[in-house]
């Protein structure tokens, strides 16, 4: 049976309205998404207009941080010790050297061992050091003194973690305690401090930087 031309007039507007119709509702989901990609409605992430910037253009926009330094001594060990520096204002991620003074002042060979603590706690995960005389038991002859290295830098994540951002002053504090105890073979074991520091000290002269990465070690 043949449909009267109105008809079919009727029929062919009404497929053309809905083809574009039908189309919104098959692309509908790949649209919306692209849409909150774009505004960030619904948490999505928003892409950055921009390319990342070179590791250059990055340290030169990077925030900083100011780390204090302390040192005691425990009671029992006949030592001078002291930070050679007040304080240093740290790029984050990028290594720091500063050092530490110690000098036996007794007359007899002390081993002792340094322990540490970083303030606020909550940056602590975030404090890594690379060379620190805190990693071994040190030695110091009687009368000896040595400038001992210390390596550290700051993850740049702590300020871009949102329960740390707020950081921008660490405190690093050391104490140094003596080992007693000790047989004459222990004594002799542990590092010499004057001799250590110095190769340190030596080897931390290349114009070479400092190689780091988030192994480091967190003592």
């Amino acid at each position: 049976m043949k449909l009267p031309r109105k008809n079919l007039t009727v029929m062919a507007l009404a497929a053309a309205l809905m083809a574009p119709t039908g189309a919104l509702v098959v692309y509908a989901p790949t649209l919306y998404r692209t849409f909150c990609a774009l505004t960030g409605i619904g948490g999505t992430v928003q892409r950055a207009p921009q390319a990342r910037p070179a590791p250059a253009e990055a340290a030169a926009g990077a925030q900083t941080v100011t780390v204090f330094f302390d040192a005691n001594v425990a009671p029992g060990l006949p030592w001078k010790f002291r930070p050679e520096q007040r304080k240093v204002v740290a790029r984050a991620g990028e290594p720091v050297r500063v050092s530490y003074f110690a000098r036996n002042e007794s007359d007899e060979t002390v081993v002792a061992r340094a322990t540490f603590n970083v303030t606020p706690y909550k940056a602590a995960p975030y404090f890594f050091k690379i060379e620190c005389f805190c990693f071994t038991e040190e030695r110091l002859g009687p009368g000896e003194s040595a400038h001992m290295p210390l390596v550290f830098y700051v993850d740049e994540q702590m300020l871009k973690n949102a329960n740390t951002s707020d950081v921008h002053q660490i405190t690093l504090s050391y104490t140094m305690f003596r080992q007693t105890g000790l047989t004459p073979h222990q004594v002799a074991a542990a590092r010499d401090l004057v001799a250590g520091s110095a190769a340190e000290a030596t080897a931390l002269k290349s114009d070479e930087p400092v190689a780091f990465d988030n192994d480091a070690r967190r003592r």
